[in-house]
């Protein structure tokens, strides 16, 4: 079984910066891809930034030039480096990696528990 674990979540000042990160452990034998999303309360859960396993990344409009995502490979890691924080980024922020975990060709999603990001203003 895979687990994604997340941390680096807190309490934060507009303005201010976290950095999350998430390694990934288990049967993993490759991993396509592994992203951030985020739900607050009363809203869907959406899509924050993605990075698949050559280094192409996506961000949400909402964080472009704000949070930058990086991987380690060889740790099965993402981080997620949140610069100029707003009241709006506040939410749930949850690891997700798109692998294999053996060498059959299915792949499949696994999701962390979670990290609370909460920014006052």
């Amino acid at each position: 079984q895979v687990q994604p674990v997340e941390s680096g979540g807190g309490l934060v000042q507009s303005g201010g910066s976290l950095r999350l990160s998430c390694a990934a452990s288990g049967s993993i034998f490759s991993i396509n891809a592994m992203g951030w999303y985020r739900q607050a309360p009363g809203k869907q859960r959406e899509l924050v930034a993605a990075i698949t396993s050559g280094g192409s990344t996506n961000y949400a409009d909402s964080v472009k030039g704000r949070f930058t995502i990086s991987r380690d490979n060889a740790k099965n890691t993402v981080y997620l480096q949140m610069n100029s924080l707003e009241p709006e980024d506040t939410a749930v922020y949850y690891c997700n990696a798109h692998l294999r975990p053996d060498s059959r060709p299915n792949t499949y999603r696994y999701w962390g528990q979670g990290t609370q990001v909460t920014v006052s203003s």
